[in-house]
């Protein structure tokens, strides 16, 4: 070791007393000196560290990593003596405020420095991204790398590698690749394998390059980023103004620029094969366009790839634009070349406190990201959206979304992209709060409107309010909506009220619960309203997609929308005024109501009201159907949906649901096909194996196949005609997410979340 260095490391570490506890259980990994050897990471000067608070680092201690490093369940007297002793040998830049003009130093940065970084979303990508290089590097390490910029090079200091991961490449290094062809490509190797490399290029795309079109890679040595040429006074200045950065606060930005009308058209009418949303089209309808995979060669399918994320039960639905695949987990999201499942870049935040996070957001139900133009939209736990940069993965701004200090607040739904803005809910209505959909700039962050689907007092349809519940009665937005760009409306489905099962403090409709509400884009003003179950007493959210389709309907070309209910209806409205057209059970069990009135009004069973001791009512709490996907095809004519017959016994309060035991009609799961004219069910497919493992949706394509999870733990194609299974693959897994399709290179793939993993398949 060099002894400037050696020196160095042994001034960190004498800033603190090295704990015998670090000798006990760390030394041997890490080193005595905290350099790291071969079986460990070095813990001084580790930027993922220096990001770290105390209390994380005590986690990582505790927990261990993904992959790496095994948990130490210490006594809580040696964990904070080595959370302490780590955290302070990872002093950064921000907490040191060297010497210089920091103002000077600004000039300088956005003179030479934003030609390449990117800081608080302004700048370039061809590089690493500095809104908190403050806190990630030291003074000396940011002196060092401006005077020569190969001194950090390999230090893994991408978002490419997150602190779990083990990384093999350095993710901004610059490699040459020679192509079959004889000509030769030159970029950032962002992340790479024997046979596949994913490669930025200089002008700010990401290409992926497949072992059958490359003959060599070959890594340059130096640094694409050159030495500082400046005076040592600028020098001075730029670290002083650089260490100023500590990262992205909470709270819009300032200003920003908005998303060209071309990429606003690319998610409003996708290319053939892209997915940049979470029901792939707007209009919520899982048909794609795709037909290379057919009826007659569907039983060809085979696994290409799979993709591992750290939650055993994902719910998310992957998008895929340039052919680039985003998938999330709770507070994380990666982005893979959809090919190969080779990971890109992840972006990662620690999870939220589950006390404070109300719900199924708690628990880790997470349903996707949304895309536009150069960002990416997601919403963690704890109810912030934040937006990161698609080609590094940084982050470019974050927002917390409640404004009303009632409940506890959590988001599991994909955002919406219409227009320039980003529109998403939130989560938690079986707990007190107050439900809302919010609009924001997709360039800033800053909130363009806001819709309260609780009116406060004196408000237009607070009459439908008897009690004090209004001031906490639920209503949460935790499903993604739909959007006609034509209407310039969006359709967002709304949860049940709070209390669930017992209205004593909420007499009336309890509007504006249990509803669709179709939202002017521009403004979030109502243009109309249809609620499915007025003063819900069981507990069903009318949170399932809101399918908008152009379709015949007795006769007439009609602007429909669709919605199978958890209540057990099927619906078809007028989307241009809300008109109610048909209303028909698809489940068999169905006990609450005896029909719905001309205006779609459900006449309600007096006995299937809940009592103290509980009142048996059909369906069950979990819903006729529920969140998953649902799909209609314009070939077929038939909507799709997987409906569960069910009971529950239903109580007033405590333990205001129980299962229904009867052996002789036992629940169970069916996958059908309705005719959308008559309500009609035109064919079914019963499904094998516990209800309740099987939240699975379908996606119906061109190709006349219908995917979905089978309740035994499959995955299947079926004929969308007949409902015949045409192939199966085992996952051996209960689902909780629904599939997507796209096509990359002319070639079509099927993807779906099974379990832990993110599966894909094509046809071999």
């Amino acid at each position: 070791m060099p002894l400037v260095l050696f020196l160095l490391i042994g001034a960190a570490l004498a800033a603190q007393e090295i704990p015998a506890a670090y000798g006990k259980y760390c030394a041997s990994c890490h080193a005595d000196s905290a350099r790291g050897t071969d079986r460990g990471p070095g813990l001084i000067d580790s930027r993922s560290l220096r990001s770290r608070t105390e209390t994380q680092i005590r986690g990582i201690i505790r927990n261990g990593t993904r992959g790496g490093m095994p948990g130490f369940p210490l006594a809580d007297a040696e964990l904070d003596v080595l959370a302490k002793a780590v955290h302070a040998w990872n002093s950064s830049a921000f907490e040191a405020h060297p010497a210089g003009d920091q103002a000077a130093g600004r000039a300088v940065f956005e003179a030479k420095c934003l030609t390449c970084h990117m800081a608080f979303g302004k700048g370039a990508s061809n590089g690493p991204d500095l809104s908190g290089v403050g806190k990630e590097l030291t003074v000396r390490e940011l002196e060092d790398t401006l005077r020569d910029p190969n001194s950090r090079k390999g230090k893994r200091n991408g978002a490419a590698c997150p602190s779990w991961a083990f990384c093999p490449y350095d993710p901004w290094g610059v490699v040459t690749v020679k192509m079959k062809d004889g000509s030769s490509v030159r970029g950032f190797a962002r992340s790479r394998g024997p046979h596949d490399v994913q490669l930025q290029t200089f002008d700010g795309k990401l290409k992926l390059v497949s072992g059958t079109s490359f003959v060599s890679v070959t890594a340059e040595k130096g640094s694409y980023m050159p030495a500082f040429a400046g005076t040592d006074g600028e020098r001075r200045n730029l670290i002083a103004y650089l260490a100023t950065l500590g990262g992205v606060g909470v709270g819009p930005l300032s200003s920003g620029v908005a998303a060209p009308a071309a990429e606003i058209a690319r998610v409003q009418t996708p290319k053939t094969g892209e997915w940049p949303g979470y029901h792939g089209l707007p209009s919520a309808n899982r048909h794609s366009p795709l037909a290379q995979i057919t009826t007659a060669n569907a039983a060809r399918l085979k696994p290409v790839w799979s993709y591992a994320l750290p939650h055993p039960s994902l719910q998310t639905t992957p998008l895929v634009s340039d052919g680039i695949m985003y998938v999330t987990a709770p507070n994380q999201v990666c982005a893979l070349d959809s090919t190969t499942g080779r990971e890109i870049w992840c972006w990662v935040k620690p999870r939220g406190d589950a006390r404070s996070i109300s719900g199924d957001a708690a628990k880790g139900a997470q349903r996707g990201a949304a895309l536009l133009g150069d960002k990416v939209f997601f919403a963690t736990d704890d109810a912030h959206l934040v937006a990161l940069n698609r080609l590094t993965g940084a982050l470019i701004w974050q927002i917390f979304l409640p404004t009303d200090k009632v409940g506890a607040y959590g988001s599991t739904a994909a955002p919406l992209v219409v227009g320039d803005m980003v529109v998403t809910g939130i989560a938690g209505g079986d707990s007190p709060l107050l439900g809302f959909v919010v609009a924001v700039k997709a360039a800033t962050g800053e909130e363009v409107w806001r819709f309260r689907t609780i009116p406060r007092r004196g408000e237009k349809a607070a009459e439908t309010w008897g009690g004090k519940a209004i001031e906490y009665g639920g209503g949460a937005t935790w499903l993604t909506g739909s959007y006609d760009p034509q209407a310039d409306t969006i359709y967002w489905p709304t949860g049940n009220p709070y209390p669930d099962t017992d209205g004593t403090d909420r007499g009336g409709d309890n509007l504006y619960t249990n509803c669709v509400v179709a939202l002017d884009a521009k403004t979030g003003k109502l243009k109309w309203h249809f609620q499915f179950t007025p003063h819900d007493l069981w507990d069903w959210d009318a949170t399932e997609p809101l399918v908008l389709v152009d379709a015949n309907f007795k006769g007439k070309p009609r602007k429909l929308l669709l919605q199978a209910n958890r209540n057990g209806y099927f619906y078809v409205l007028d989307r241009t005024t809300g008109e109610f057209l048909l209303g028909t059970p698809f489940v068999k069990r169905l006990t609450w109501s005896t029909g719905l009135d001309s205006k779609g009004r459900p006449q309600v069973n007096p006995a299937a009201k809940p009592t103290a001791g509980g009142t048996k009512v059909c369906p069950a709490v979990r819903g006729a159907t529920n969140w998953y996907s649902t799909a209609y095809s314009p070939v077929t004519k038939l909507f799709y949906v997987m409906a569960v017959e069910d009971c529950n016994m239903y109580r007033a309060a405590g333990s205001w649901f129980v299962p229904y035991n009867d052996p002789a009609n036992p629940p169970e799961k069916v996958l059908r096909a309705l005719d959308i004219e008559t309500g009609r069910i035109v064919w079914e497919v019963p499904q094998i194996g516990a209800p309740e493992a099987n939240y699975s949706g379908v996606l119906s394509t061109a190709g006349g196949v219908l995917f979905y999870g089978e309740s035994g733990g499959t995955f299947a194609a079926a004929d969308a005609k007949t409902g015949k299974t045409l192939w199966h693959f085992p996952t051996g897994q209960a689902w909780k997410a629904s599939p997507m399709t796209y096509s990359v290179n002319g070639k079509q793939y099927v993807s779906i979340a099974a379990g832990g993993n993110v599966m894909a398949f094509s046809l071999d």
